[in-house]
């Protein structure tokens, strides 16, 4: 029967129910939230003063106020300025004449070539078959640092550190003594020791000839679940026996 949309029953008035609107959803933290944020929140921080601060007619901008101001001008001398000789004298500078000395310069060279001390030769090393000289001094050929003061001795952060490791294994020596004393603790002889030594390896031995015995290919589900669970209990047997010989004393609860 083909549906034209038209039916008797459509000539009957219909009630409309009047849609009922849910409440609207308030979460409970809105007040919190808002607190929160006007806390945070500071006057004029994004849109500026509400009224524009303005500048006093006296701090009118002035002339030249924007300018860096540079440090006073100071006389430049050069670093060997008290070094140098004097200055060439010019051509219209005379000379001054008349001057005589009545001093032996011959004799007082001999003189002070006696009696002026030896020329200290700084120590140098030679690097090449051709005698190129260098100054020994900042080669680090010489040895400074076995004359110093603290050369040889155990630095300061190494001592401390030394002492913080001593006192956290004191504090963990007597941790344990309490829990020994309580009865919470007990110490594995070393023949219970070798004894779980060696069940952990004979059973690793079990696992790997198993392991072992495994086919070449793997191409199903349950070998790959099989490979993979003896590779995981193989490992975990590794790690026990690990922790069992390297800890000599070895505390159980």
């Amino acid at each position: 029967m083909v549906d034209c949309g038209e039916s008797i029953y459509n000539l009957i008035p219909k009630v409309e129910e009047p849609k009922i609107k849910e409440k609207r959803y308030t979460s409970k933290f809105s007040g919190t939230v808002k607190q929160e944020t006007k806390n945070v929140k500071s006057p004029a921080k994004t849109m500026g003063y509400l009224k524009t601060q303005t500048t006093p007619p006296k701090d009118f901008l002035k002339k030249h106020s924007k300018e860096v101001k540079l440090p006073d001008k100071k006389t430049f001398n050069y670093p060997d300025s008290d070094k140098r000789r004097p200055a060439v004298p010019r051509k219209d500078e005379k000379p001054l004449m008349g001057l005589q000395s009545k001093k032996n310069f011959i004799t007082s060279n001999a003189v002070e070539n006696i009696m002026k001390a030896s020329r200290k030769v700084e120590p140098a090393y030679v690097d090449s078959a051709k005698g190129t000289r260098h100054n020994l001094e900042p080669s680090g050929l010489v040895p400074k640092y076995v004359y110093k003061e603290d050369f040889g001795k155990v630095p300061t952060y190494l001592q401390k550190r030394k002492e913080e490791i001593e006192r956290n294994q004191r504090e963990y020596d007597e941790y344990i003594q309490q829990r020994i004393e309580a009865g919470n603790l007990h110490q594995i002889s070393d023949s219970e020791r070798e004894e779980m030594l060696s069940g952990l390896k004979a059973n690793w031995d079990e696992l790997h000839r198993q392991y072992q015995a495994l086919s070449v290919v793997i191409d199903t589900l349950p070998k790959k679940h099989k490979k993979e669970n003896l590779e995981k209990e193989m490992q975990q047997l590794e790690k026990d026996i690990e922790v069992l010989e390297k800890h000599s004393v070895i505390y159980v609860e």
